[in-house]
């Protein structure tokens, strides 16, 4: 199992579990995809750990946070991110999120406003996307599936079936500790919840999307598709590329990768994470001292 010191921060009303490491002029704050906590970000850690502070965390309801109380929404697990980043990150830091952690990503940025040094979105879908148009079908469909997975991971062999997609992306023992922490009952049932905060969130930034970014923002689009999902994978990419071309500092750029960008190609993320972060000799962190 990875061996790396954590502890739990609290947030209104929950905690989350935050992981620190890395040092350097710079700070940088991960942000997790749907079903995903703070392991999926192991690739690219040691790339930058001599040159940022790096925090990674798991979302409230996932298994080394504890329970959320109740049926959170995006708003909630934006403001989960603001106070843990009040809480361990002072001053200024980029901002790095995968797929669903987009989402809160976004709706966070609004109220981070000029501590948000950078922002670096890793595969994200934005709420223009017609795949959202059925996206209460595609939820129900999935949780269904979901709620069969949930119940046979209490089987531990066939957790790793379930899991084995992941096993050519990271390194066994960080492959080890998903295995026990995202593909458990308690795991599952909490990507399940995230699958509804998606779909609600969705009607909300449809109906009202957050303030674009002021900041320097990157949108990395997955260039490769799983068999089947060319057109839906292209459609992505097209309003991927129509976000960032909004942004007051936004930049887009397709990479040779299936949806895990960052498992896939850490160095380049990290060379794209670099670009973000201060340049040697700037005060480091604190936007006062600017």
């Amino acid at each position: 199992m990875r061996d790396i010191p954590g502890r739990r921060i609290p947030v209104p009303g929950r905690a989350v579990y935050v992981e620190e490491s890395g040092e350097g002029p710079g700070q940088v704050v991960f942000e997790a995809g749907s079903g995903c906590g703070r392991t999926c970000w192991d690739p690219l850690l040691p790339l930058l750990a001599g040159e940022a502070r790096l925090v990674t965390y798991d979302r409230a309801g996932r298994t080394r946070s504890g329970p959320a109380g109740r049926q959170l929404g995006l708003d909630d697990l934006a403001a989960d991110l603001v106070s843990m980043t009040e809480a361990v990150v002072p001053g200024e830091f980029v901002l790095v999120a995968h797929s669903m952690g987009g989402l809160v990503a976004r709706a966070a940025a609004e109220r981070l406003g000029p501590r948000l040094r950078g922002l670096l979105l890793v595969d994200p879908t934005p709420e223009t996307s017609p795949v959202y148009d059925t996206w209460d079908r595609t939820t129900a469909k999935i949780d269904r599936a979901l709620a069969v997975t949930q119940a046979l991971s209490r089987f531990r062999p066939l957790a790793r079936l379930f899991g084995g997609n992941l096993r050519r992306l990271y390194a066994d023992r960080t492959y080890r500790t998903m295995l026990a922490e995202d593909f458990t009952p308690t795991g599952i049932a909490q990507t399940r919840a995230e699958m509804r905060i998606v779909a609600e969130g969705i009607r909300q930034l449809r109906a009202r999307p957050p303030r674009l970014p002021e900041c320097p923002t990157i949108v990395l689009s997955a260039g490769r598709a799983a068999k089947g999902r060319e057109r839906q994978n292209a459609a992505i990419r097209e309003h991927q590329r129509r976000y960032a071309q909004t942004l007051p500092a936004g930049r887009h750029e397709t990479v040779d990768s299936a949806h895990f960008v960052h498992a896939e190609q850490p160095r380049l993320v990290a060379a794209r994470i670099r670009g973000l972060l201060p340049a040697p000799g700037h005060p480091a962190g604190n936007p006062a001292a600017r």
